[in-house]
């Protein structure tokens, strides 16, 4: 989708600046910013939808015309890397947060100083745990936080009521428990038709997010301080355990759920009554809306209790995504000022309202307007996450990890998997990604 939004900057007779922005000499820039937007609901009609009125009120602000694409999430990365390599990408665009670090190595992306970040209003105004995923420690952010995601447990209200379940699981042996309570053959065939949980067993990027979400859980890190794999460790070893388990041993997931790739097919079982829980982020609210179906609730995802040795009360990752600017725009000022508009308060409180996101600006969150969920939400990004380790090998990681644990739960769609199996499997991965250092 490529189109130009500018409806309004025909009648500007003068090109004024963003209310409070700390970027100079706009009027002389006349030229159109491109704009790379990653999708951010379910469809790129709504995404459409969202992003006009937006970008509308900025060129009437500004005067600044704003070329926009939304490039989906499954060609974005190729589109950025060729962007990289030929030296002509758009002057802003929208990455993973997992993916700055290793843009971050390329240099291709305009390095948030103190100056620059002063210039856009400066770094204090973010919610501090966003500003640890945009970039390498010690080195000036690649990005700015644009919005967030947190994960949550979603759970169906009537089910759990059927069930005698008073409260949603706050421990990982009551979630195992409540599980296995409600998944029940209500049909009398002799194999259960409604599951304790729906998972994506299938996607490579949810199993990494599982497992650095557990592994933190069991004192360990995908990663250690200097940056060097550590997949195999005992720690990661039995995180990825845990969660094959719900499939291997606990019989709580239909071993059908090993073949789903996308969130889509487990919010489909979780709405036909299929699956009384889901690990869901924040932005499944907006789908869930979309189907018509309000009958759940969420709560953070559950832990470990007691935790292990330095094991850490973590039950989300920061998800979301980052505000980038090609480091050889010829539009900069024009660039900085779109990223200071899109992180301001009121917008970020109108665009995450839109998308079931969260936003990244400390002044956007109004707790008088949030709902029970948003309130679950926000908590959790406050009290319970963590950044996903800031590598440039993380996209690498993301394959070969996940990739590891899709093929593990495939195993245990149809036998056992045992410890051994686990280690082995995290093992080469650890090899395969250490041999191209």
């Amino acid at each position: 989708m490529r189109r130009t939004i500018a409806l309004l900057a025909a009648f500007m007779g003068s090109t004024t600046i963003v209310a409070g922005c700390g970027v100079d000499d706009l009027s002389t820039t006349s030229a159109t910013l491109t704009y790379w937007v990653a999708p951010m609901t379910s469809s790129l009609e709504q995404d459409e939808a969202v992003l006009e009125p937006i970008l509308d009120e900025f060129t009437a602000t500004t005067g600044i015309e704003v070329d926009v694409e939304v490039v989906p999430w499954s060609t974005l990365w190729d589109r950025i890397m060729a962007a990289v390599s030929s030296g002509r990408g758009p002057d802003v665009l929208t990455i993973g947060k997992a993916w700055t670090a290793s843009l971050q190595a390329t240099g291709a992306l305009l390095p948030f100083t103190d100056d620059v970040m002063d210039e856009i209003g400066g770094a204090d105004r973010f919610v501090p745990v966003t500003l640890r995923s945009v970039g390498v420690s010690g080195e000036p952010p690649a990005a700015v936080p644009l919005y967030t995601t947190a994960y949550a447990l979603f759970y169906n209200t009537t089910l759990f009521e059927a069930a005698g379940i008073a409260a949603p699981p706050d421990t990982w042996q009551e979630f195992v428990d409540d599980a296995k309570r409600l998944t029940i053959d209500t049909d009398g065939d002799g194999e259960p038709d409604q599951w304790g949980v729906s998972i994506v067993g299938g996607s490579g990027i949810t199993a990494t997010h599982q497992a650095f979400i557990l592994g933190r859980q069991h004192g360990g890190s995908l990663f250690d301080r200097d940056g060097n794999p550590q997949f195999d460790s005992s720690a990661q070893v039995a995180a990825v355990r845990q969660y094959v388990s719900l499939i291997a041993t606990e019989h709580v997931v239909a071993p059908g759920n090993a073949e789903y790739t996308s969130a889509l097919d487990a919010i489909d079982q979780f709405v036909a009554g299929g699956a009384a829980m889901f690990f869901g982020q924040s932005i499944h609210q907006s789908v869930l809306a979309d189907m018509g179906f309000a009958d759940y609730a969420v709560a953070p995802l559950p832990v470990l209790d007691p935790l292990p040795a330095g094991g850490r009360d973590t039950r989300t990752f920061v998800g979301g995504a980052n505000l980038a600017v090609f480091a050889n725009t010829d539009h900069r000022d024009a660039a900085l000022a779109l990223v200071e508009f899109l992180t301001s308060p009121d917008v970020q409180a109108d665009w995450t309202a839109e998308t079931a996101t969260l936003p990244v600006v400390t002044a956007a969150y109004d707790e008088d307007d949030l709902d029970d969920a948003a309130r679950v939400f926000a908590t959790i990004l406050r009290d319970h996450a963590e950044p996903m380790p800031q590598v440039p090998e993380h996209a690498q990681m993301e394959i070969l990890v996940g990739g590891a644990i899709t093929d593990l739960m495939a195993r245990a769609a149809t036998g056992p998997v045992t410890e051994d199996d686990i280690r082995a499997a995290l093992s080469e991965a650890d090899a395969r990604l250490t041999a191209t250092r």
